[in-house]
């Protein structure tokens, strides 16, 4: 019979895909509560084309994510990324800005070259670490 060696692996360190703050993870879940949506759902963070500074955040509810969806678990929430995204909001931090003027989530981006003024669109860097457009971000328009 051979011999079976145990071995003291330890598990692989990986980057944050993602990060979510305590304040910002309590908002999530009051927003939850209010639409009476259970632990089924998740929240779906994604980047599309737009913003005044060329790409804009989005959340939204899921029910079904996609075989191809990157999910984490933090802080008590479920959060579903979409491959294109994940690109572009690997190690990012999503915070709650509690303020009269210009409060709401805010998402600090270490892929981005410049983000507008209210944290909902950035400019991303390309695969070189150059910007992908010229221009930059000069009033919140969103």
């Amino acid at each position: 019979m051979a011999e079976i060696k145990e071995q003291n692996v330890e598990p692989e360190v990986q980057e944050s895909i993602l990060t979510v703050t305590p304040l910002a993870a309590t908002k999530i879940q009051e927003l939850f509560t209010q639409r009476g949506l259970d632990s089924t759902y998740a929240l779906r963070v994604f980047v599309a084309g737009g913003g005044c500074s060329g790409m804009q955040y989005g959340m939204a509810f899921e029910a079904n994510p996609q075989e191809t969806d990157t999910i984490v678990e933090t802080k008590g929430l479920k959060l579903v990324i979409d491959p294109t995204s994940l690109m572009y909001v690997q190690g990012a931090v999503i915070d709650f800005v509690d303020a009269l003027v210009g409060g709401g989530f805010r998402i600090d981006n270490p892929n981005a070259v410049s983000s507008c003024g209210c944290g909902s669109s950035f400019k991303p860097k390309n695969s070189e670490g150059t910007t992908t457009s010229e221009g930059g971000c000069s009033s919140c328009s969103h």
